[in-house]
């Protein structure tokens, strides 16, 4: 079985796309996590590539329920009094093991699933039609119950739309737009999405300052240059020194306008708002 798994992303749009072939799904506020069962234990692995298992122990124990030889895609999600807790997510991203495990009795997390790559009769089903996947998930996942469920989906954009405008109350982010004949490709953005804060994520590639306590994260902005971000918030600074501490850093960088930074190879991802990205400095709001 694999042990690292390159998911597939999508790109931000100002509108959904419509018409036959397309299908939507509620976009949740939490962190990306494959979910791969192996024949002895189960693995969970962040967007990054890092194994996040030992944070996330609870859905490692309920991913057991699965037939061995699967690999699912969805988010680690929290709840807290009806909505969705992306600050709670953080907080045990951050932790240390004995902590996420005192975290979780408390606020137990939930695996919201959109994907299967993996199906342990099947074997490895990218190349397969996004609603035959959508299909053999619900089928491995459909009687599990919490806290591993398959997200909502839907052909019809009048239903997507109301998801978009009520569910926001409940802490999700907006919707993603999958065509049905499309494959599951890792690393590309093939998918659509919008979402209520208009925000892009950009990856890491250095940071300047210490890097327990980094002053500002030098960024990928989408033309491909690297820019330097707004000096961060204590906890901002905080999250990012979370990646960057564990993966040591690299030789020194300058930015498209000159500005020296320390690179890492941690190759976390952030938010950042969506029409700073064009400029000198980005503005981000969250570590990824």
């Amino acid at each position: 079985m694999e042990a690292v798994i390159s998911l597939a992303l999508a790109r931000a749009v100002p509108q959904l796309p419509r018409g036959p072939g397309w299908w939507y799904e509620p976009k949740m506020d939490g962190h990306r996590v494959a979910m791969i069962r192996t024949a002895e234990s189960v693995i969970l692995q962040a967007r990054s590539g890092r194994i996040v298992t030992s944070v996330w122990m609870d859905l490692a124990v309920a991913g057991m329920r699965l037939p061995a030889g699967t690999v699912l895609d969805g988010e680690a999600v929290i709840w807290r009094d009806g909505r969705l807790d992306f600050s709670a997510v953080q907080a045990r991203a951050k932790s240390s093991v004995p902590r996420a495990r005192a975290l979780a009795e408390q606020l137990p997390a939930s695996y919201p699933v959109w994907d299967v790559l993996v199906h342990p009769q099947h074997g490895n089903v990218r190349g397969r039609r996004y609603a035959e996947r959508r299909g053999l998930l619900l089928d491995l996942v459909g009687d599990l119950g919490p806290p591993i469920q398959a997200v909502p989906a839907t052909d019809d954009y009048e239903t997507a739309m109301v998801w978009y405008e009520t569910l926001q109350a409940q802490g999700v982010e907006g919707i993603v737009a999958k065509r049905a004949g499309g494959t599951y490709r890792g690393g590309t953005r093939e998918w659509r999405k919008i979402r209520h804060a208009e925000t892009e994520d950009l990856t890491v590639a250095g940071y300047t300052g210490a890097r327990s306590r980094p002053r500002a994260l030098a960024v990928r902005r989408p033309d491909g240059a690297v820019a330097l971000s707004q000096r961060l918030t204590g906890p901002l600074a905080a999250a990012a020194a979370h990646y960057l501490q564990p993966a040591g850093a690299g030789p020194r960088g300058r930015t498209h306008d000159g500005q020296t930074y320390t690179s890492t190879p941690a190759g976390f991802l952030v938010e950042a708002l969506t029409g700073t990205t064009r400029h000198a400095v980005v503005t981000i709001t969250r570590v990824r």
